[in-house]
């Protein structure tokens, strides 16, 4: 019974960190928040969950301590850093002379993977993320536990996707109020956002 509270407790504590880390808006909260708008709440979705398998790929190498892969990682976080600035530059860009779609988009499996795996480049490209994650799991640990790992990394996930699902239902909600103008504005407006956020990571590398 001990052991099943133990690792539950680290599940939560994986859960807890993975809304963390989420929650701050950045340039996927922006992205997933104009995507249910204007694409719907699968999409937007489907966006967050591509963010939430990136965090657990860093969480995974944060918690079982992969230092090879780390270091790998954090040597090329320039490159990375503008490979991803120069996407969203490209995104937003995008983003900003998009024209509206109507209130019931054909919802396409192409368009789907592309809002997830999108998602998924952007915050890959963010090496720098290892760094939160080794900060923060080095005490979400017990001592001499192997399987502990395992279980903090599914509650990362677990949070993350659970916090993009709230998001994507919640703004779902007012979609349904929004006109082609409303929406045209929304696209300007977080395609601006993506595009400023895209040349700081081009500037700082």
């Amino acid at each position: 019974m001990q052991l099943v509270t133990g690792y539950f407790g680290v599940l939560l504590r994986g859960f807890i960190i993975g809304i963390s880390i989420a929650a701050p808006v950045g340039p996927i909260g922006v992205l997933c928040i104009r995507r249910t708008l204007v694409e719907g709440r699968l999409s937007g979705f489907l966006s967050g969950l591509g963010a939430a398998t990136a965090d657990m790929f860093y969480g995974a190498i944060a918690a079982f301590g992969l230092t090879a892969i780390m270091d790998l990682l954090t040597g090329q976080a320039g490159w990375l850093r503008l490979f991803g600035g120069i996407f969203l530059v490209s995104l937003g860009i995008r983003t900003i002379f998009s024209k509206p779609a109507g209130n019931a988009p054909e919802v396409k499996t192409g368009g789907m993977l592309s809002a997830y795996f999108s998602t998924l480049i952007l915050t890959l490209t963010n090496p720098m993320t290892i760094l939160s994650f080794m900060a923060i799991f080095a005490g979400a640990l017990p001592e001499g536990s192997h399987t502990s790992p395992m279980f903090l990394v599914a509650g990362v996930f677990s949070g993350s996707a659970a916090w993009w699902l709230a998001l994507s239902l919640g703004v779902g909600m007012i979609r349904r109020q929004m006109n082609a103008g409303v929406m045209t504005w929304i696209n300007r407006i977080s395609g601006a956002v993506i595009l400023v956020f895209g040349m700081f990571m081009v500037a700082v590398d």
